[in-house]
């Protein structure tokens, strides 16, 4: 029986999970040709790499390396046997490297909340940037107003503004965006011009469940804090219902500024007040990874941090 038979029926017969990591080392030394450069190679002693060497040789029964001065020599064994090895470290490599992009390429099911009206200049912008960066991931964006847990939602990181519960998740900085006054065009033609705060009380004014009993307010740099109280004719909880209830004529409101912004440009609001600022409202990006985030989870903030600074700039203009 040539030494080839003898090698394929080995192959057939061995307890292979007990002989793979010999099997490596021998042909590191074999494609080598020396013990020290095999064992610098795997990190391993040159007596530790020279026992494996021994172990496989005893447990298939042929010498597969001769030693000599100027380092090793194959045996006929030997050399068939690393031809029929070699394909295994090869295979195992690329195993190793398809986790490797597996790794570098999340798929799956990616879902995050967000709170409404940053959809068009942020959000998509963040998932379409998203989707080419990763095309294997499919993510899923819940839009609300409202806090959301992310383990009682199933949510892989949450966008939050305001003041955040204690809720033992991780919290990472957004942005801030501050309130302003805003009425309509055709409120103000029926009510007059409000020229200071005092005169808010002589207003029709549109209250929010955010805010708290006395209206926090500041200069344009967001110094010279005072409190105001004001009497509200309604009462509203979300940001949709507040923006609606001012364009529909029905009084004056804080709105956070984004929010604002696109009807103040279309002349469909007014800035009341403008020497006036309401709040800072600051936006959190919740996760509960307690070590390195996914690599997707931390593109998402950087992109989304990206797109709100963006927005925010604009507001300058």
């Amino acid at each position: 029986m040539n030494n080839t038979h003898k090698i394929n029926l080995l192959f057939k017969n061995m307890n292979s999970v007990k002989l793979a990591p010999l099997l490596l080392i021998f042909v590191e030394v074999a494609k080598k040709r020396s013990f020290t450069a095999a064992a610098k190679k795997l990190g391993m002693s040159k007596s530790a790499i020279s026992q494996q060497i021994k172990r496989l040789e005893e447990s298939i029964g042929h010498q597969l390396l001769i030693r000599n001065t100027r380092g090793v020599v194959l045996t006929s064994a030997g050399e068939t046997l690393l031809a029929r090895s070699e394909l295994l470290s090869e295979q195992l490599s690329m195993t190793l490297m398809a986790l490797d992009d597996e790794k570098a390429q999340p798929s799956g099911h990616f879902k995050v909340s967000v709170p409404p009206f940053l959809e068009k200049g942020i959000v998509v912008p963040v998932l379409k940037q998203l989707c080419l960066e990763f095309p294997k991931l499919t993510p899923e964006v819940v839009v609300t107003e409202k806090w959301q847990d992310l383990i009682e939602h199933n949510l892989d990181a949450a966008i939050f503004g305001g003041d955040i519960k204690d809720c033992g998740y991780r919290a990472l900085s957004v942005g801030r965006v501050s309130e302003i006054f805003c009425a309509s065009p055709l409120y103000i033609k029926q009510y007059g011009v409000v020229e200071c705060v005092e005169q808010l009380s002589n207003h029709r004014f549109i209250a929010t469940a955010w805010h708290r009993e006395k209206l926090q307010l500041f200069d344009n740099k967001q110094t010279n804090e005072r409190l105001i109280s004001v009497a509200h004719c309604a009462k509203v909880n979300t940001l949709t219902s507040a923006l609606e209830a001012v364009l529909s004529d029905m009084g004056v409101a804080l709105l956070p500024e984004f929010l604002a912004q696109t009807d103040l440009n279309k002349e469909r609001l007014v800035r009341v007040l403008p020497e006036i600022r309401g709040r800072e409202w600051h936006f959190y990006f919740l996760h509960q990874y307690k070590g390195g985030k996914p690599i997707h989870v931390t593109r998402f903030y950087q992109l989304y941090c990206h797109y709100f600074a963006k927005a925010c700039a604009s507001l300058a203009y």
